[in-house]
This record gives C-alpha cells, sequence and structure tokens, in this order.
C-alpha cells in the first residue's frame, strides 16, 4: 500500500504505517490529510490479519504543530466550510478512537494544538527526548477544535489540563510521560525504531483480543462504572469461546508461545 500527497502510506509486515509528509511546513493538518488518514485507516481495516497495528508518525524536524492556518484564514469566512473543516477533525480523531487496530503515535519535536490533539486520539505514544507539547489556542483567542479539550482533561487530570489551556506553556517529553500523556520516551534515533518495534510486538498478539481490550477500555470511560462492567460481563464470554483464546491457552500449557492466525 503506498500513497503521495500528506501522507505517505506503507505496509512493514502486519504494521500498517502512516506518515504524516508536510514537513516544510511542520506537518500541520489541512482538510485533505484528516480525509487522507481516515481512509488510510478504514484500508488497513479491510486488510484484516495482514494489518494487526497502526503506527502514525511524522517526516521532518517536528510531529504536528497544528492546523493548516493558511487553510483556517480562507475559511474564516464561509462559516459552512469552516464548520467542515472542524468536523472532519473530528471525524478523523473519534475513527483512530473507534478503530479495532490499536494506535501507536511516535512523536519528535513539537506536537502542538492540533497535533497534541492527534497524539490525544492515539492508543499509546513514544515521544523523542527532544519532544515537547503544549496547546496555545487560549494565547490567540481560540478554542480546541478536534476534542482537545475534552481528551487532555482525561488523560492529564482537570488541573494539569488547565493549566496547559491558560498558560500556553510546553511540557517536556520527561513531563508527558510523568503525567501519563505518554508511555515511553526514547532518544531522537531510535524513535522510529522503538515504536515500530513495539508495534511488531503488537503484531503478534490477539487481534481479537486487542479490539476487545481497546473497546472496553474507550467506551468504559464514556460509561458509568457499573456500565462499563456489564460491558466487560457481556463481551468476556464471548471472547473465551474464540478460537484464539483456544490457541492461548493451549500455548500457555505447553509453554510455547502462542500463534494467532486470524
Amino acid at each position: 500500500m503506498s500513497g503521495s500527497g500528506p501522507i505517505e502510506v506503507t505496509r512493514d509486515g502486519a504494521v500498517g504505517i502512516v506518515e504524516l509528509a508536510r514537513p516544510e511546513k511542520f506537518n500541520c493538518q489541512s482538510m485533505a490529510l484528516h480525509q487522507a488518514l481516515r481512509d488510510a485507516i478504514a484500508e488497513f481495516e479491510k486488510a484484516g490479519p495482514q494489518v494487526r497495528a497502526v503506527l502514525i508518525r511524522s517526516r521532518g524536524k517536528h510531529f504536528s504543530t497544528g492546523a493548516d492556518l493558511d487553510q483556517v484564514k480562507a475559511l474564516r469566512g464561509d462559516p459552512a466550510r469552516l464548520a467542515e473543516f472542524i468536523s472532519l477533525g473530528h471525524q478523523t480523531f473519534r475513527r483512530l478512537e473507534a478503530s479495532p487496530l490499536p494506535v501507536v503515535a511516535a512523536a519528535q519535536g513539537l506536537s502542538l494544538a492540533g497535533g497534541l490533539e492527534l497524539v490525544l486520539a492515539c492508543d499509546v505514544v513514544f515521544a523523542a527526548q527532544d519532544a515537547r507539547f503544549g496547546d496555545q489556542h487560549a494565547q490567540y483567542g481560540l478554542v480546541p477544535g478536534w476534542g482537545g479539550s475534552q481528551r487532555l482533561t482525561r488523560i492529564v487530570g482537570l488541573r494539569r489540563a488547565l493549566d496547559l489551556f491558560f498558560s500556553a506553556r510546553w511540557i517536556d517529553a520527561e513531563t508527558a510521560l510523568a503525567w501519563g500523556l505518554v508511555n515511553y520516551v526514547c532518544p531522537p534515533e531510535d524513535l522510529h525504531a522503538k515504536a515500530l518495534e513495539y508495534c511488531e510486538a503488537l503484531a503478534e498478539r490477539s487481534r481479537v483480543g486487542l479490539a476487545m481490550m481497546k473497546r472496553l477500555a474507550r467506551q468504559g470511560l464514556e460509561m458509568t462504572p457499573e456500565a462499563g462492567l456489564r460491558l466487560e460481563a457481556a463481551l468476556a464470554p464471548g471472547a473465551l469461546g474464540h478460537a484464539h483464546a483456544a490457541e492461548g491457552l493451549a500455548a500457555f500449557e505447553a509453554r510455547r508461545k502462542p500463534v494467532f492466525e486470524k
């Protein structure tokens, strides 16, 4: 699978790779980029067991410095098109969350505003030691438009989120790690290799089990604890009855590595 334009789409074994390919604009996000990203996720899902994890990374110095402001300026006089721009970003990031595939981000340099919002929509995040994260909307009289106001609060907590919103300051990778905004920090030269290695490990897991765990975790956040527990109780019997569970249990008993075919 390949492509050109605002992103480049490739595969490495069972890992689908999306690379933001606008380094000359610090990988700022346009409507075309969001549509291409959403299409890429859909194609990876259609591939079935051939793709078991997705890695989102960026070309150049920065992961993403936010929305394409040239496009925003051009749309400001057209409320309907501006609403479409915001809606498309929401749909794309929700697609990342709703996908049964694990979505891993590898962030170097700056992840600001819309770039931070993209990081927040991914499941697991690797950060280079030089990475910085921040939200500068309020500094310019703006507000997040692609879910940042909700996701950041849920991930790092109310007071930390409000501090970042109010102050517009950047936090470094180690602070982001301590706050739970990212999962791993590594040297810049190792970032993409480490993130790919992680995705390759996921590709050896049961895709059915990973999809169910992601669904339980993400849907559970939007439920009461009681409703989340009911969802788990409803899904667990199906998981235990699946062929992957049989293979996993057999491998455990035989003290070997499980092999999940489909």
